[in-house]
């Protein structure tokens, strides 16, 4: 045990035999289940219940999902606030487009949202990135609960995350072309971001940060791609453990409890291996809280 927790972590396996071409964005849900999307096929996907079973599709939009959250529509059924395409998005429980909050017109060639996520006060952040990754043409976008949509970070490139530590007032986000995690100083009550420094930096050689997770000790989980591995970081950014990951391109994290999910990608590869495209997870003593929800004045009124 460290002065951080426990981690200890054991061998990795399939969830199932399915292979994705970029998974990413698993969610640990309030209820234990875990969620995750296929970016460029549009699917939204939890993990079987029970092992050896099969991957069970809740949705498959016509853009590519970046990311849900989970969010209570009116008479309490469950739905999601996705980050789609160029917009956020409403979806009811089997994955029917109710509301959309466009992005603002943004100069260039063609983009699409890449990961997000949501605050304890129900906003959800998210990236967006140039289908070929222009530099400097991503950035940081901000749904308010009042259905505000703002550009909150401009001239990044591809990024991932955000995510945030257990008190809501640090925000981590990823430039994955740069190698870079930057930490934030987030007002809870306004969401103005300020005091931006860095975390870690991976030399281009060594793979690039890309999904993250943060546990109960404030600890940032980030998957290298390109590298196979997920470290874990101090919240001082001190490199406190390396996990070989049995796939050469991890893209995101999830710690469950018990487990340390992780998904990859088989995109671009021209030989994967076995497991290249895989959900994996692996015995893991890490704890982090679940995914927080949408806010509820996001749905709108009761159709």
């Amino acid at each position: 045990m460290t002065a951080y927790g426990p981690s200890n972590i054991g061998p990795f396996r399939p969830v199932t035999p399915e292979r994705l071409q970029l998974g990413e964005g698993p969610r640990l849900l309030p209820d234990g289940a875990v969620v995750l999307v296929d970016i460029l096929s549009g699917r939204l996907l939890r993990l079987p219940s029970a092992p050896g079973g099969e991957l069970v599709q809740l949705a498959r939009l016509s853009q590519p999902l970046g990311a849900v959250a989970p969010l209570a529509l009116p008479g309490e059924r469950a739905g999601w606030l996705a980050a789609t395409g160029m917009a956020f998005a409403v979806l009811d429980p089997a994955g029917r487009v109710l509301r959309e909050f466009p992005l603002p017109r943004r100069e260039g060639g063609a983009q699409r949202m890449n990961d997000a996520a949501c605050d304890a006060a129900g906003r959800m952040w998210a990236g967006t990135m140039a289908y070929d990754a222009t530099p400097r043409a991503g950035a940081l976008h901000l749904l308010d609960v009042d259905s505000t949509v703002t550009t909150v970070l401009d001239g990044l490139t591809i990024p991932n995350g955000p995510v945030f530590s257990p008190d809501g007032r640090t925000m981590y986000l990823a430039d994955s072309a740069l190698g870079t995690v930057d930490a934030f100083t987030v007002d809870p009550g306004t969401a103005r971001l300020s005091a931006r420094r860095p975390l870690f930096r991976i030399d281009p050689d060594e793979g690039s940060p890309d999904g993250m997770a943060v546990d109960t000790w404030g600890c940032v989980w980030s998957a290298i791609w390109g590298a196979g591995q997920v470290r874990r970081y101090a919240p001082d950014g001190r490199l406190l453990q390396i996990v070989e990951v049995p796939a050469a391109q991890p893209s995101s994290v999830c710690l469950t409890g018990d487990g340390l999910v992780v998904t990859t990608a088989a995109l671009g590869l021209a030989d994967p291996g076995p497991y290249d495209g895989a959900v994996l997870v692996a015995p893991c003593s890490a704890v982090a809280p679940p995914a927080a929800y949408a806010s509820a004045a996001l749905a709108g009124p009761p159709a």
